[in-house]
C-alpha cells in the first residue's frame, strides 16, 4: 500500500495498524543541532490520546514516544543530526475481540467498505490503517515541525459540536485547554457535556468544527499555481480521519458578500502595509501575506455507533450491524491537536522549501 507518506523538504512517513504491537513514523528533512528530546514530543502527545475524559474513547493508551534515531547528545542536550528521526510507539490497550461480531459485516459510513474493494484485504481489528491511532504519529511529526519554526504559535479549538456553535464574543484562549472539548467559550460547557451524554444514551455520535489560527507566520511561504500553501494545507487537513471540509479565512461565506466586503484593504502602519480585516485568512494567491492563518475544518459523525443500522456483508446480503467496543461519540474532539500538527508540519516543510529557493 503506498500513500505513507506526506511533504517535500520536511517529510514524514507513518507506519502501523490500530491494533498491532506498535505504530511509528520516520521524519525527514529535520535541519540538524535543533535541540529534541522525547519529553518535546510528549507533550503534545499527551493532548491528544483518549481514555482522557468521559466524552472520549475509552481506550487506555499511554502513547509514549521513544526516539530511536536522528538525535545525539552533546554537552548534555539532545540535538537532532540532520538524518532521518525515527519514532515509535508501543500499543497497549488493544480489543480485536471487540471487532468480531463486525467482521463480514461494513459499517455504513466506514472505509470498510471502500478499503476491502481496493485491496482485498480487511483488518477488523479497528480498521488496521484506516484507524485514527495513525494520527498520533502525526502529532509526533508536528511537535518536530514547530520545532523548526518556534516563533509560529498554532492554537486550535473546537468551535461547533453538532449543531451547538461556541459565541464568539465569549472566546478565550486561556480556556481551551482547561475543558475536555478544547472550547474558547465556556458558557458552552454544559450544553456540550449535556448533548453528548445523551448521545452516549443513544448509541449514537455527532459531528464537529475546529478552528485553527497560525500566528507569527513569515511572509512569502507556498508559491504559485502547484505549490500554493492553502492547497496545501486543504490536502492536509483532508488526510486526517473523518474530515469532510475544509475552509481558509472567510471560506464559504466569501461567496455570499461583495469584493468590497470580502477585500482585505490596506494601509502603512509602522512603515510597513498592514491590512485592515483578514477575510483571506493570512494567504493571498497561495502565498502567505504575514496575517494569522485561520482555517476551519469539518469532522463528519463517527460512523462505529450501537445504534442499529441497515449495511449488507462480504456474502453480498442485508443484515444490520451494531458497533461495540470503544469509540468516540465525537472524533472531533481529539481532532484539534491532530489538526495543529498538519498545520505545523506543512508550515515547516514550506519555510524549509522557501529557505532552499530564495535565501
Amino acid at each position: 500500500m503506498s500513500h505513507n507518506i506526506f511533504g517535500h523538504l520536511f517529510r514524514f512517513t507513518t507506519w502501523g495498524e490500530s491494533h498491532g504491537p506498535s505504530i511509528g513514523c520516520v521524519i525527514d528533512g529535520t535541519p540538524p543541532r535543533i535541540e529534541l528530546s522525547e519529553n518535546d514530543i510528549q507533550k503534545f502527545l499527551d493532548r491528544r490520546k483518549p481514555g482522557q475524559s468521559k466524552f472520549t474513547s475509552p481506550r487506555k493508551e499511554t502513547d509514549e514516544v521513544k526516539i530511536l534515531s536522528g538525535v545525539i547528545e552533546e554537552d548534555g542536550k539532545k540535538l537532532t543530526t540532520g538524518t532521518p528521526i525515527s519514532l515509535i510507539i508501543e500499543n497497549i490497550d488493544q480489543r480485536s475481540k471487540d471487532y468480531s461480531e463486525i467482521e463480514e459485516k461494513f459499517r455504513p459510513g466506514h472505509a470498510d467498505y471502500t478499503y476491502f474493494s481496493k485491496y482485498g484485504i480487511r483488518d477488523v481489528r479497528g480498521g488496521g490503517r484506516q484507524s485514527a491511532r495513525e494520527t498520533a504519529m502525526r502529532v509526533a511529526a508536528g511537535a518536530i515541525a514547530r520545532k523548526i519554526l518556534p516563533e509560529v504559535e498554532i492554537k486550535g479549538a473546537l468551535v461547533q459540536l453538532g449543531e451547538h456553535k461556541i459565541n464568539r464574543e465569549n472566546w478565550d484562549d486561556s480556556f481551551i485547554e482547561k475543558n475536555a472539548f478544547w472550547s474558547p467559550d465556556p458558557s458552552s460547557i454544559d450544553l456540550w457535556e449535556k448533548y453528548i451524554e445523551d448521545l452516549i444514551k443513544d448509541g449514537d455520535s455527532c459531528g464537529a468544527i475546529i478552528e485553527i489560527t497560525a500566528r507569527n507566520v513569515p511572509i512569502g511561504l507556498g508559491a504559485p499555481i502547484y505549490g500554493k500553501l492553502d492547497a496545501e494545507i486543504a490536502n492536509g487537513i483532508m488526510s486526517i480521519n473523518a474530515v469532510k471540509g475544509v475552509e481558509i479565512g472567510n471560506g464559504f461565506e466569501a461567496a455570499t458578500i461583495k469584493g468590497s466586503e470580502n477585500s482585505d484593504q490596506m494601509f502603512m502602519k509602522d512603515d510597513k502595509p498592514s491590512f485592515e480585516t483578514n477575510n483571506s485568512g493570512g494567504i493571498l494567491g497561495g502565498i502567505s501575506s504575514g496575517q494569522d492563518i485561520v482555517i476551519r475544518f469539518a469532522i463528519k459523525p463517527t460512523s462505529s455507533i450501537r445504534s442499529n443500522q441497515k449495511t449488507v456483508n462480504k456474502s453480498g446480503k442485508n443484515t444490520e450491524i451494531s458497533t461495540k467496543g470503544r469509540h468516540d461519540p465525537c472524533v472531533g474532539i481529539r481532532a484539534v491537536p491532530v489538526g495543529e500538527a498538519m498545520i505545523a508540519c506543512v508550515l515547516a516543510d514550506h519555510f524549509l522549501r522557501d529557505k532552499a529557493q530564495n535565501r
